[in-house]
Formats: structure tokens, sequence, C-alpha cells
């Protein structure tokens, strides 16, 4: 009886575990031993199959993690092949200027972008590696992929609908540090604000404005990048003088002044080059405008604007140089006293006759009495 419940709770090809359900409490030393002997066969024709499943398992695990060492590893040497300093551009190759900086080659830059670069790289990598080795694994347990794949699928639409700005400001954010158009620390114009970077995220970008204020902005949003930080900047200087002034001396004045003040620290890091007379910007009545320009290091032309009035007005009060013709003083003309024409002017007139002294008239003679 027992044996018959026993032969019919032993597994079978549809279903490999007995059922708790079928299985009683043995009563008897039979009992017992028929129920080891079917627990041992049961054990020897699945062992082999445990021990499979087990050692594909650590096989996927460890070739999952020997992969991503290696990947990571390459990675990180792409990156420092990268930012190797080299005096010519041509010894770095395709790979070097792949970072090369536009204007004027800032290692520490390209430094900070390629670590950056090689930030997102190396966790892509490591996602990649590790999700499929993690499908692998399951897959060895037995779980059934299709419904799991389906619905990641699915998911995965339905999340890029809705997290497609989020896509979008984190494949701008790559590509703006592997153009290196802006760092943090530069001056910049986003066109809805402008200020200094202070940080430079995959998605979101934080300035400081003028007025001390912290603008975050999204870097899908961004469509035009002004930069005045990267290569050099030109500052701009109209000096006036006076009409009469002899423009060659002027010039030669202005170009002693900004030499010596291209040899005082700290602007002789700040100026590069020499500064050139442009020449008359404008001719007035009373002055003539002269343009010179310098070209400064990123981000200090104002700072330069500024010293180089400074110099050029302390060389002009040496010298002499009039800012702007005197003018003269205008002499005034005598005024000429006219009166409104009168009446009287005319002897004819009633008025002009009623005016005339009365004539004095005779003594009348007086009779003689005698």
């Amino acid at each position: 009886m027992f044996t018959g419940q026993l032969a019919d709770a032993s597994p079978s090809p549809a279903d490999p575990l007995p059922r708790l359900n079928d299985l009683k409490v043995p009563t008897s030393a039979t009992e017992v031993s028929d129920t080891t002997r079917q627990a041992a066969g049961w054990l020897g024709a699945n062992w082999q199959g445990w021990v499979e499943g087990a050692l594909r398992i650590v096989f996927i695990v460890l070739l999952s993690l020997v992969l991503r060492a290696v990947v990571r590893k390459l990675i990180t040497q792409f990156i420092t092949r990268m930012t190797r300093h080299s005096e010519s551009e041509a010894e770095l190759g395709r790979i070097g200027g792949l970072l090369a900086n536009s204007g004027v080659v800032n290692t520490e830059r390209r430094q900070q972008r390629s670590e950056a670069i090689g930030s997102v790289l190396r966790s892509v990598a490591s996602f990649s590696i590790l999700g499929t080795a993690a499908l692998m694994v399951l897959s060895a347990l037995g779980v059934n992929l299709a419904p799991l794949l389906a619905s990641a699928g699915v998911a995965g639409v339905a999340i890029g609908f809705g997290a497609r700005n989020l896509v979008t400001d984190f494949l701008s954010g790559v590509f703006m540090i592997m153009e290196d158009q802006y760092g943090v620390g530069d001056e910049i114009d986003t066109g809805v604000a402008t200020g200094t970077v202070l940080e430079v995220g995959l998605r979101v970008t934080k300035l400081r404005g003028t007025n001390g204020e912290i603008w975050y902005i999204r870097n899908g949003e961004v469509k035009r990048i002004a930069n005045m930080s990267q290569g050099w900047s030109t500052a701009t200087v109209d000096v006036q003088v006076g009409y009469k002034e002899d423009l060659d001396r002027v010039e030669e004045l202005i170009r002693d002044a900004t030499e010596q003040l291209a040899k005082e620290t700290p602007y002789d890091e700040l100026i590069w080059g020499r500064v050139k007379v442009l020449g008359v910007e404008s001719v007035a009545a009373d002055s003539v405008v002269l343009r010179v320009e310098a070209r400064t290091t990123p981000g200090k032309s104002g700072v330069v604007v500024r010293a180089l009035r400074q110099q050029l007005k302390t060389a002009f009060d040496q010298a002499g140089v009039k800012l702007k013709e005197e003018a003269v003083p205008a002499v005034a003309a005598p005024a000429v006293e006219t009166a409104a024409p009168s009446a009287l002017a005319d002897p004819a007139s009633v008025r002009s006759q009623a005016t005339k002294p009365i004539p004095v008239q005779p003594p009348e003679p007086q009779p003689d009495t005698k």
C-alpha cells in the first residue's frame, strides 16, 4: 500500500519534484528505507544538472567581472593617452586630436574633460556587461526571459517617451564636454543667462550671474553659447585728442605708454603681443578719436582696458597733449539801441503840432490917457 503511494509520488519528467500533498510520513522501517532509496535516486538523477548549472553561473559571473575589468582598463589607458602632454599635436595622432582645444591648448582643461568622458564610458561599459551577465544567469536558472524582455521593452518605450528631454540633456552634455564648448571658470553667454560656469554636469550646467545669482540651465535647452574665456580676448580703447594735435606724435606716445605698461606686473602676463594703434576712428570739429587694440588673456579685457586708459591719461598729461580744442569765445557785437517810430517824428502831425511851445504874444499897446 505504502509502496504504491511512494511510487505514485516518484518524480516524472513533467513533474521533476514530488508534490508535498501526495507524500505521507513513513511509519515503518521498510517505508523509511524505500523513501530513502527514492530520494537517493532522485538526487542521483539531478545532481549533474545542478552542478552544470552552478558551474555555468560561476563561469558567467567570473567572465563578466574579468571582461569588465579589462574594458575599464582599456578605457583608462585610452583617456591617459588623450591627456598626455605633447609639444606637437602630430605626436598625439587622431586620438589626441579628439579632445584638442580650440585656440590655446590647456593640459589641465583637457584632463578634466577626458576624466569626465572616461567616467561616462566606464559607467556605460559596466552597465552593459553586468546587465548582460545578469540576464544570462537568470536564463541558466531556468527563468523564462521572454516575458521579462517584452515587459522591459514596453517599459523602455514608455520611459523613452516620458524622459526624452532627459535623454536630450544627457546627450547634449556629453557632446559639450567632448567638444570643449565651455568648462568650469569660463565666462559664457547662453542666451538666457550670462555668468561664470560653476559646474558642468551631463544634464545641467550651473552658472553664477553678475549679481551673484545661481542659474541652472538644462544642456538640451542651450541653442547657442558664447564663450568669452577661450582662446584670447580683445581690449579696445578709443583715445580722444585735440583736432590740432600731431597724430604721428600722439601715436608714438601711445606706443611708448603701452609698451611700458606691458612690462609691468601683472600686465606682462595679461597683454599678449604689442598693442596696435589702428588709426583714426572718427573726426569732429574740435577732436580726433584714435582706436587702440590689444590682445589679452581670456576674460581679462576689462582689466586691461582700464589700465590702458589710466596709462594713456598720465602720458598725455606729461606730454601736454590736449584731449579737446578749447573753444574761442565769440565777441559780442555792440547792441544798437533802436526805438519804436513815434508819431512826433512827423512835424505836420496833429500831435507834433500840439507839442510845440505856445508862442509868446506881444503886449497890447495901452491907450494914451493924456
